[in-house]
């Protein structure tokens, strides 16, 4: 009856950890929205809640951090449980960096609205990479709660969108400046984002990779989609 016991309450330990980081995540993907939004819409009073909020993301990352430290101390997990508490790990300083993006952007948008100088047409061209990071995140983190190694194939394709975009945005950008000078304050703007983007799209890619390591044990990083693809599905 002890063992049993101490069997659940260690499995309430674990699922408590787990839904604490779905809490941080869903935080973080609503970071992005509203950072975004306020960008677009020179939204000052919505780029400051971001930015307050960022806080919240940075101490759900330390409690988590010690929790699983916790359990390692105490439970000494093994072979799938440890891959979990491990896998959370990693995933928490990736969406405390995807959260750090979003705040990148809500003090532009703050910026901005405080200068006049932006307009929303100039941000078209990035609202395709910013929908496909926010679609990524929240498939990498859906992946997670439902232990679905599967997902690693399209978001890796997507990933591989969201770079060709961001190289199409460099370029387009570098031909605005060299047309006229007087586009390089927006155009070093516009990169600015874009970039803040990109990186989200490289750090939801690695909550799906920890996925994979998590219900398969392997590791796909750094390998080929054909690969990741092998690997997820065998």
């Amino acid at each position: 009856m002890v063992s049993e016991h101490i069997y659940k309450q260690y499995d309430s330990e674990l699922e408590a950890v787990r839904a604490k980081v779905l809490e941080m995540g869903s935080l973080v993907e609503q970071q992005i929205v509203d950072a975004l939004e306020a960008l677009t819409t020179s939204n000052a009073k919505l780029a400051k809640r971001v930015i307050n909020n960022d806080h919240q993301v940075n101490a759900l990352e330390v409690q988590i951090d010690e929790d699983c430290s916790h359990i390692i101390a105490l439970r000494q997990p093994a072979a799938g449980d440890l891959r979990m508490v491990l896998m959370m790990i990693k995933t928490i300083t990736d969406l405390e960096r995807i959260g750090d993006e979003a705040a990148k952007v809500a003090r532009l948008a703050l910026k901005s609205s405080e200068t006049d100088r932006m307009w929303t047409p100039r941000f078209a061209e990035i609202k395709t990479m910013a929908n496909l990071t926010r679609e990524m995140l929240h498939m990498s983190l859906d992946a997670f709660a439902r232990s679905d190694a599967t997902k690693v194939l399209p978001i890796a394709q997507m990933d591989e969108q969201v770079d060709g975009q961001y190289q199409m945005t460099i370029r387009q950008l570098i031909t605005f400046m060299l047309e006229d000078p007087r586009t390089i304050s927006m155009s070093l703007e516009v990169l600015f984002v874009s970039k803040a983007i990109e990186r989200i799209g490289d750090h939801a890619k690695n909550i799906s990779e920890y996925v994979v390591y998590m219900v398969k044990g392997k590791d796909v990083r750094h390998t080929t989609i054909e690969q990741m693809e092998q690997d997820a599905n065998s």
